[in-house]
C-alpha cells in the first residue's frame, strides 16, 4: 500500500489532525517559505507526534551542520533535501546523522530522474519544476515523464482529493506527499487529512 506523508505542519493542532489520522510520515520545513517553523517549535511538536509517525525535515540549501542538529535534537527522523545539494553533501549528512535522505528532484525530464538516483540518497521525491521556486508550487507536473525507477520516491506537486488514487495507480509511487492539497485557506484541515489517508488507503 502506498504510504502517505502530510507536509508542512506548524501548529499544535495540525499535530492532533495527524495523530488521529495516522499518516506515515509528516513534514516540519525549515526553509524559507510560508510554511517555515523554526527547531524550537518543531521540537515541541515533535514531542506530541504519535511514534508511528516519522517526522521529515525539509530543508532548501542548508548549511550541512544545521541539518544534522535536528536529528541530534531528536526533532526529526528523516532529512529531505530539496535544493541543490550534491553527493558530497549527501554524503556528509548521511554519515553524521545515520537517517534516511530523501532527495528531491523538480522534474524537467526522465534523463534528470536517472541521475537523480545515483546519488547516494534513500529515496528520490518528484515534484513540478517552477523556476526559481524549491517547491511548494501546489501544481501537478507530466507524470509520463517519469522513468522506470529502482530507487524508491515520495511523488509531489498538486495532489488532493481529486487525483490521488489516479497518481498510486498509475504512477506507483512509494509514497504521496500531500501539503496545499489538505489545506482551506492556508492551514491544515483536519477533514481534509482524514479524508485523503480514508481514500488513500481505501480498496477502490
Amino acid at each position: 500500500m502506498c504510504k502517505i506523508k502530510i507536509c508542512g505542519l506548524k501548529r499544535e493542532c495540525d499535530i492532533d489532525f495527524v495523530n488521529s489520522a495516522l499518516p506515515d510520515y509528516i513534514g516540519f520545513v525549515f526553509a524559507n517559505t510560508k510554511r517555515y517553523i523554526n527547531y524550537d517549535l518543531a521540537k515541541k511538536l515533535k514531542n506530541k507526534l504519535d511514534s508511528r509517525i516519522k517526522a521529515v525535515g525539509v530543508y532548501v540549501n542548508e548549511d550541512k551542520d544545521i541539518v544534522c542538529e535536528a536529528v541530534r535534537r531528536g526533532i526529526t527522523d528523516i532529512i529531505q533535501l530539496h535544493g541543490d545539494e550534491d553527493e558530497d553533501y549527501i554524503r556528509y549528512v548521511k554519515g553524521k546523522t545515520g537517517v534516511p535522505i530523501i532527495k528531491a528532484v523538480r522534474v524537467i525530464s526522465g534523463e534528470q530522474i536517472l541521475k537523480a538516483q545515483k546519488l547516494p540518497c534513500d529515496y528520490l521525491l518528484l515534484d513540478a519544476y517552477k523556476k526559481e521556486q524549491y517547491g511548494g508550487t501546489g501544481k501537478t507536473f507530466c507524470w509520463e515523464l517519469i522513468p522506470p525507477l529502482e530507487k524508491p520516491f515520495f511523488l509531489a506537486g498538486g495532489l488532493d482529493i481529486s487525483n490521488v488514487k489516479k497518481a498510486e495507480k498509475t504512477v506507483k509511487p512509494f509514497a504521496l506527499d500531500i501539503s496545499s492539497g489538505v489545506e482551506e485557506n492556508g492551514f491544515k484541515s483536519r477533514e481534509k487529512i482524514e479524508q485523503i489517508i480514508k481514500l488513500i488507503r481505501s480498496e477502490a
